[in-house]
């Protein structure tokens, strides 16, 4: 084997120890055993218990697997018959559920680990628990879950372990895991005050002035980078009728997922029945429907940020990252079929821009026909053609990773995969072929011989949802934004109140320069003042006091800086904060050496 798939017989085979201990802890006549996979950083098992496992038993369960595995037990593989199967698990509810729906003919198979605990499983797993040994693992919770997933079904006891071949790795992961709990983003936006979430409005965010400040200053330079680019932009209804998601095609492939608002009749086939848009692909077609073009017209670049709307269910809402309304940095673009390749060496370009602005790497992902797809097959193989020379150009042939059939319903597709600082992926970004849509609502240009073509549509985002970019910001960075996107880039601290004159003349000035400045005038101790704008990790605080007032000058505290700046020339500052602001560095400027 190699070292996955040793890794994979690893944890598989812990899972059963798992179970085992859960058994002589509790009683065989107590437990209720599921299934118990492996997962990408241990596995987990499913239980019916008399009582929920709590935090108090995880060492208890944690010294028994050791136990169980220092018996260095055989394991050993049976084949057996349905009805075999059916008497040995008679009285485990979901083990006789899985054996009954096993198809006629289906090879069953058991393992025994020692002679006392069996259970149903194709394995592979080891010749003995000696081979496990020794083991790095670490219960990480036990939480509810359903019976196949299904909210309908028993809801079992899911108890999830972390497990890595050595005791290194395992400390390296729970390193990581820890560093990841501090960045977690549904703590530190609410610590911010950037977002909220309210049960009114379920998986909706509430953006509050310091997220919403730093939302749009995304906008602003994401709209800067695109008018350079050659785009236009526009926004759209966000509720539809039902005509228009029947010609895009998002009513038959996509409508399970979509916010209806019922007609007036209230039946299925009402003409009035209206829905929240889920994607803009199909008011982009409309807009560009409205009116004859030329080639020379091509390409035609429309970006949007308009609201979408998809359904999700309750247990897949995820903070920003999986969220039910969120604005999209969409774009349609419009072009013949020999612009195709140069258009997307251009999308790949400001890609390049934007991530790197951001200090994040990333790598593509290539996705090709899905069995759902629609139109002619023979448009499809073009396609998929047009996007793999470009990745080989890009990358060298070999130099991406082929999805098989995960492709969009209208078009092949390449994904962009980010990583953060903690080395986790992202799927973000998202370059889409499309010579369906442009099909199905009639498009048309007049090329230069005169005849009617139909233009082929490119599909694309950068950051994706911006709601599950901001989320993956917020943890790249752990909150402390670069100065062109924190919330509010400058604080002003006056030391007492015949400090604040000359303390507002300082954050007006820099707030006509377009800087967003907080400052607390009120009469209270100095360093409560201060304490505030760190927590909220404010780039530039300005402390103001008498000699700064006599000398015309500022001190400034760096965030992350030990120590202070003195005397600071406000021409300076102002130097400073348009440098960081202007070229959206990475790193705030801690010297005025050369400013």
């Amino acid at each position: 084997m190699d070292k996955q798939e040793w890794l994979a017989v690893y944890r598989h085979s812990l899972s059963h120890i798992l179970a085992k201990a859960v058994i002589e802890l509790f009683g065989r006549e107590n437990v209720q055993y599921a299934i118990g996979p492996q997962i990408s950083d241990g596995f987990y098992y499913d239980f019916s218990l008399p009582r929920p496992i709590a935090a108090e038993d995880y060492k208890d369960i944690e010294n028994k697997m050791r136990e169980i595995l220092k018996r260095k037990e055989d394991w050993t593989r049976k084949e057996v018959s349905r009805e075999e199967a059916l008497a040995l698990f008679a009285g485990q509810k979901y083990k006789t559920e899985l054996i009954s729906e096993l198809p006629e003919g289906e090879v069953i198979s058991i393992y025994y680990t020692g002679d006392d605990f069996v259970d149903l499983c194709r394995g592979p797993h080891v010749d003995n628990s000696k081979e496990l040994l020794p083991a790095a693992f670490q219960i990480k919770s036990a939480s509810g879950a359903y019976w196949r997933g299904d909210e309908h079904n028993d809801s079992l006891t899911r108890v999830y372990v972390y497990a890595f071949p050595t005791k290194e790795e395992l400390k390296a992961h729970l390193t990581l895991i820890r560093e990841a709990q501090e960045r977690d983003h549904k703590k530190l936006g609410p610590q911010l005050d950037l977002f909220m979430f309210s049960e009114t409005a379920p998986g909706m965010p509430y953006w509050l002035p310091r997220g919403w400040a730093m939302y749009q200053a995304l906008i602003r330079y994401w709209r800067k980078l695109h008018v350079a680019h050659g785009y236009q932009e526009i926004s759209a209804p966000v509720i539809n009728n039902r005509k228009l998601w029947l010609i895009s095609g998002h009513w038959a492939h996509y409508q399970n997922n979509m916010f209806i608002i019922p007609g007036m009749n209230g039946t299925p086939d009402d003409a009035d029945i209206m829905a929240a848009k889920p994607m803009n692909c199909p008011n982009a077609m409309m807009t560009y429907k409205r009116t004859m073009h030329s080639y020379k017209e091509l390409p035609i670049r429309y970006n949007e940020l308009d609201m979408v709307h998809r359904k999700e269910k309750s247990g897949q809402l995820n903070g920003l990252f999986r969220v039910q309304a969120f604005r999209q940095d969409d774009d349609h673009t419009f072009v013949t079929e020999s612009q195709i390749e140069a258009e997307i060496e251009d999308v790949m370009a400001i890609a390049d821009e934007i991530y790197n602005t951001f200090g994040i790497t990333y790598r593509a992902e290539f996705s090709t026909r899905p069995e759902d797809y629609m139109g002619d097959i023979e448009v499809w193989n073009q396609a998929e053609a047009a996007l793999k020379r470009i990745l080989d150009k890009k990358y060298g042939e070999g130099g991406y990773e082929v999805n098989e059939g995960d492709g969009a319903f209208y078009g092949p597709k390449i994904d962009l995969q980010i990583k953060d600082a903690l080395g986790r992926e992202w799927q973000c970004g998202t370059i889409q072929l499309d010579f369906q849509l442009p099909h199905n609502f009639e498009l048309t240009y007049q090329d230069r011989d005169g005849m009617m073509k139909q233009p082929v549509v490119i599909h694309r985002a950068i950051f994706g949802s911006l709601e599950r970019f901001i989320g993956i910001l917020i943890e790249h960075f752990k909150g402390a934004f670069p100065f062109w996107m924190s919330p509010y880039q400058v604080a002003v601290v006056p030391i007492r109140v015949e400090h604040n004159e000359y303390a507002r003349k300082v954050a007006d000035a820099l707030q006509l320069m377009g800087i967003r400045v907080e400052a607390d005038y009120a009469d209270k101790n100095m360093n409560e003042k201060i304490k505030f704008f760190r927590t909220m990790k404010d780039p530039y605080i300005l402390v103001i006091g008498d000699k700064e007032v006599e000398t015309q000058t500022v001190s400034i505290t760096v965030r992350g800086q030990k120590q202070q700046l003195h005397d600071v020339p406000l021409d300076t500052l102002y130097r400073m904060v348009r440098k960081m602001e202007e070229e959206h560095t990475l790193e705030l400027i801690g010297s005025t050496d050369g400013i």
